[in-house]
C-alpha cells in the first residue's frame, strides 16, 4: 500500500463514529454505528466498516496513525493515541468551518460548550454531566413518550403555534411533567416546543459560562434536530451555523485530523 490513511474513532455512549482521511486531509470514509456494551467492540465495528469503504485498506491495522476519542477512548487499546472529545470537537469543527468560534456539543449523556482559539485549540469549555436533561438520552426518552422516532420528534415542535413551558430541571421529573401535560390533552407540538426551549435555555446557560462568540454551531447527533436548532437560535439571539459535514462525526473527524498531524 503506497498511500497513507489516518483514522479517528469517537466511541460515544450511544454511537461509535469513525472517519478516515487521506494524505491530503480529505474525508474518504465515515460511518456511524450503534454502540455496543464493550467500547472496544464498538470501535472495531466502526473502524472496520469505515475501512471497508476504502479500496486500499484491508483493516484498521493498516492505518498510518489512529486516534481514539469519546467517553470510551481509554478502552481502545490499539489506538496510537487517545485525545479528549473536547479537543477533537474543537479541531474537527475548525478543520471544516474555521470561522466558528463557539460549539455546543450535545452528546448521548452530556452537554458541552466550547470556545475556540484562532488555531482550533480549546480556549474555554463548560460541561453539564450531572443530569441527563438535554442530552441525546433525554431526547430518546421524550420521543418514546410521544410514540415517535427521533426524526419525527425533532420536527414536531416546528408545527407549534405557541410554547407550553416544561419547567422541570431533572430528566426524570421532566418526563413526568410531559406525561401529565399530554394526559391533559395539550397539543403535542406545543409541549414539544416547550421541551426544545427548555433544552436550549440549558445550553445558553453553559454558553454564557464560556463567553459566547459568533459564529456558533452545534455538534453531535442532536444537531440534526430541526426543532432544537430553531429554539436555540431564538434563545441565543443569533443564527446557528450549519456545518458542511455530518455534525455527528465531528469528534471522529477531529481525531483523524490529529492523527494526520502526528
Amino acid at each position: 500500500m503506497t498511500k497513507k490513511y489516518y483514522g479517528g474513532c469517537d466511541v460515544g455512549s450511544t454511537t461509535g463514529k469513525a472517519v478516515i482521511l487521506d494524505e491530503n486531509g480529505n474525508i474518504v470514509a465515515s460511518v456511524i454505528v450503534p454502540s455496543e456494551i464493550d467500547p472496544e467492540e464498538t470501535s472495531v465495528k466502526a473502524l472496520e466498516a469505515a475501512c471497508a469503504k476504502v479500496d486500499d485498506l484491508a483493516s484498521y491495522k493498516d492505518l498510518a496513525y489512529l486516534v481514539g476519542t469519546g467517553y470510551g477512548r481509554n478502552e481502545v487499546a490499539f489506538a496510537n493515541e487517545n485525545i479528549s472529545e473536547i479537543s477533537c470537537h474543537a479541531l474537527g469543527t475548525f478543520s471544516c468551518a474555521p470561522d466558528v468560534k463557539t460549539i455546543v456539543d450535545i452528546g448521548g449523556q452530556d452537554v458541552k460548550t466550547i470556545s475556540l482559539n484562532g488555531d482550533g485549540s480549546v480556549l474555554e469549555f463548560a460541561m453539564n454531566d450531572k443530569c441527563a436533561a438535554g442530552t441525546g438520552r433525554f431526547f430518546e426518552a421524550m420521543s418514546r413518550i410521544f410514540r415517535m422516532d427521533l426524526d419525527e420528534f425533532s420536527s414536531l415542535s416546528l408545527k407549534a403555534n405557541k410554547i407550553i413551558p416544561v419547567t422541570a430541571q431533572c430528566s426524570v421529573f421532566a418526563e413526568s411533567e410531559v406525561i401529565s401535560l399530554l394526559a391533559r390533552r395539550n397539543p403535542p407540538e406545543e409541549i414539544a416546543a416547550g421541551i426544545q426551549t427548555a433544552v436550549s435555555k440549558r445550553c445558553f446557560t453553559l454558553l454564557k459560562r464560556i463567553g459566547m462568540q459568533p459564529l456558533v454551531t452545534v455538534t453531535g447527533g442532536c444537531a440534526k434536530s430541526k426543532g432544537l436548532i430553531k429554539a436555540l437560535t431564538k434563545t441565543i439571539g443569533m443564527e446557528v451555523t450549519p456545518l458542511p459535514v455530518d455534525p455527528q462525526i465531528i469528534g471522529a473527524l477531529g481525531a483523524a485530523v490529529f492523527a494526520r498531524r502526528r
